[in-house]
């Protein structure tokens, strides 16, 4: 019962046909949106000299954009423009920063607009949904939508996300709803398939990464300060949010301070990924000096996955007791013993 809701959910509506319709005299407003948007116009400053003189409102409105976006051409008072205009306020979406980040949208007709605005809105997604995705990612207001629905039913039928889930997944990772199906979603899908990431749809925001630029130079990145292909390719299996790390800004810095200040072996780092997860800052050097200072050594997982207070009642039951030796068995088994 509901994967045929969730079918159903998918089938194109005849009233959001991707042909373009001939434009009314103002443009039609999803009731979603009815009330809860209003223009931008207040966040242009008011100061500037043409704003006090008596221009006919696309002229204000052109020289705006021209100000706020001096690299693009505004069509010379092109009614059309006007009302793709009006209608992108009249949805709660700023225009101008819009035309600055998305150049495309001025050529983008109103119809097509119009169409994906109101197959997107169909599917349940709220106004404010709507304007933050867009805000994440403006090149959502120029997809057909013919591009639109091979990516829901390439979600729901090939990576098995349940109807009920499908929002949710836009919502966290709105770019998949631009990216190809065919170029990028499948043969990405394919390769977490391929090193035997089983549930990719518990990971649908890699869906929309390349593989080639993002995923193979961090698994390259591994290889190259000491692990096999093998057991690389099991950190990514095991946390594979490992592929949405910087390799600058996140792996290289965390693993140096793990082998020259920690002195830790990689054998750890294989076992517990989620490393990476932490901060550097915040998480792994107090807790790390904590524990020099008190003469104690705890495995990764102990070490930075329990709360604050239970770590600092961690460290004093080590204090005032004796604890194992880091050659000790029982130190590996530390993740049990003291209750991770």
């Amino acid at each position: 019962m509901a994967s045929a809701t969730a079918t159903t959910l998918f089938t194109p509506n005849p009233m959001f046909s991707t042909e373009h319709h001939s434009l009314s005299p103002s443009p039609t407003i999803p009731k979603s949106f009815t009330g809860l948007c209003k223009p931008f116009h207040s966040r242009v400053p008011t100061s500037i000299p043409f704003f006090h003189c008596r221009r006919p409102k696309f002229f204000v409105r052109a020289t705006v954009i021209k100000w706020r976006c001096p690299k693009q051409t505004i069509p010379p008072n092109d009614t059309g423009f006007q009302k793709k205009l009006l209608y992108l306020e009249s949805i709660g979406i700023d225009s101008f920063l819009l035309i600055e980040n998305h150049p495309t949208v001025i050529t983008t007709s109103l119809a097509d607009i119009r169409s994906t605005v109101e197959y997107i809105t169909s599917l349940d997604f709220t106004a404010i949904e709507f304007r933050r995705m867009v805000g994440m990612c403006p090149e959502i207001l120029t997809t057909q939508v013919s591009d639109l629905i091979p990516v829901f039913t390439f979600l729901h039928r090939e990576v098995h996300v349940p109807g009920s889930d499908i929002k949710r997944v836009i919502n966290r990772r709105p770019r998949l709803l631009v990216s190809s199906v065919s170029k990028r979603l499948r043969p990405t899908l394919y390769f977490l398939q391929s090193i035997g990431i089983e549930e990719v749809n518990k990971h649908t925001d890699l869906l929309s990464c390349s593989v080639e630029e993002k995923f193979m130079p961090r698994i390259d990145y591994f290889e190259n300060i000491g692990f096999s292909r093998r057991d690389a390719t099991s950190m990514f299996r095991r946390f594979p949010q490992l592929f949405c790390y910087s390799i600058k800004n996140n792996l290289e810095p965390k693993y140096s301070y793990f082998v020259v200040e920690m002195g830790r072996d990689l054998k750890e780092l294989k076992e517990f990924p989620q490393y990476f997860s932490f901060s550097l800052e915040n998480r792994i050097k107090p807790r790390h000096k904590q524990c020099v200072e008190m003469g104690v050594c705890f495995p990764l997982p102990a070490l930075l996955k329990t709360s604050e207070v239970k770590f600092q009642s961690r460290l004093d039951v080590c204090v005032n007791s004796s604890t194992p030796l880091k050659t000790s068995p029982l130190w590996s088994a530390g993740c049990d013993v003291y209750d991770v």
